[in-house]
């Protein structure tokens, strides 16, 4: 591969990671962006804005390290103590977002095309073991593979609503509800949810950037995922807002605009939905068994099938419900995250403009 399509393929299995069911639905999108109105795109640029940033440093900070896992970066920025703490919850979301993707699989399964929610949670673990006994180039191909048609969709769904829109820009607050974000304040929901992403992101993106051919590679493959974010964020917002009528009471707002632009788009967009799940899955699971085993190794193939095995049954009860309650502590140790990355930013450039002793 050569060193123009590195940072292009890392960029792209960043955005395929955290784009997760919650923006594919737009449902995420809804809650912390759309209802601001207007404001939403100052909300979608800010939020766009540091998770480009942090995304590039958390790669970077990979690279330097030559991470296994991320255990390294958390404790080079936060020292052993700290870092123990902030180490059992990611591994703790690691693992509990990949059930939850397990149990988003058998719903999407079963709502799209009728397949029991057993055989679709099933389906997607076997997806999932296949992949994760390839090589990790192959697995970035994979997680990357799905974005380009994400973007497609989300392009043509945007460019549907914007054109035709069903409100006029100017009485879309009429029809927005502050009452249904996290926090009535936009500013905090947008840094939130770069929370949220980058905490999802951090411990791929730190395993991404020590995988990478250097630094360059590393820093370039943060900034491009992060510019695709912020494209995606302002497409479905967008979209979304301009028939705010129609998508603020929908469970799934995005597969309700596809499927009024054309049935055959909205079963095209239920498969990228899928897609993404599994996309998301993948990408928690493997960053959480590189945690405790060695890539391929018997430990990691034991701890692979193991962890799939529980996690199925777990989909099938109520550990979602549970990892759902806790999901704000992720966004927070995001925004730890963050805070940690932009501390070190600034002072390796206010200890580079020191002069010489």
């Amino acid at each position: 591969m050569s060193n123009q399509q590195e940072p292009l393929k890392i960029g792209f299995a960043y955005v395929g990671v955290v784009l997760g069911a919650g923006f594919s639905t737009g449902q995420e999108i809804l809650q912390f962006f759309t209802n601001y109105g207007m404001m939403s795109y100052w909300a979608v640029l800010l939020s766009g804005l540091v998770t480009m940033f942090i995304g590039r440093q958390a790669s970077k900070l990979g690279n330097r390290l030559d991470a296994d896992s991320h255990l390294e970066p958390i404790n080079e920025l936060f020292g052993k103590k700290l870092g123990k703490v902030i180490d059992y919850i990611l591994v703790f979301f690691l693992y509990g977002v990949m059930v939850i993707m397990l149990a988003g699989a058998g719903s999407a399964f079963n709502e799209s095309f009728g397949v029991p929610s057993w055989l679709g949670s099933l389906i997607l673990a076997i997806g999932v073991f296949i992949t994760l006994n390839m090589s990790f180039n192959k697995i970035l191909v994979a997680l990357g593979a799905v974005t380009p048609f994400l973007i497609a969709f989300v392009m043509i769904i945007a460019a549907y609503s914007f054109f035709n829109p069903s409100v006029p820009f100017t009485q879309v607050e009429e029809y927005t509800d502050v009452t249904k974000t996290p926090s009535a304040a936009w500013w905090w929901d947008a840094l939130t949810y770069s929370g949220i992403v980058l905490a999802m992101a951090f411990s791929l993106l730190s395993i991404m950037g020590a995988q990478a051919s250097g630094i360059k590679a590393a820093r370039k493959g943060g900034l491009f995922g992060g510019i695709m974010l912020i494209l995606l964020l302002v497409l479905m917002n967008g979209g979304l807002l301009a028939r705010i009528d129609i998508t603020n009471p929908s469970e799934i707002p995005s597969l309700v605009l596809a499927r009024e632009i054309h049935p055959i788009l909205g079963i095209g967009l239920s498969i990228v939905m899928l897609l993404v799940i599994y996309n998301t899955a993948v990408g928690m699971f493997y960053p959480f068994l590189s945690r405790f085993s060695e890539p391929y190794t018997k430990r990691y193939r034991l701890l692979l099938g193991g962890g799939l095995i529980l996690g199925y049954f777990l989909s099938l009860v109520g550990f979602v419900g549970l990892v759902n309650f806790f999901y704000p502590i992720l966004g927070y140790v995001g925004l730890l995250l963050g805070a940690a990355l932009t501390v070190r930013w600034v002072a390796s450039k206010v200890s580079s403009k020191q002069p010489a002793q």
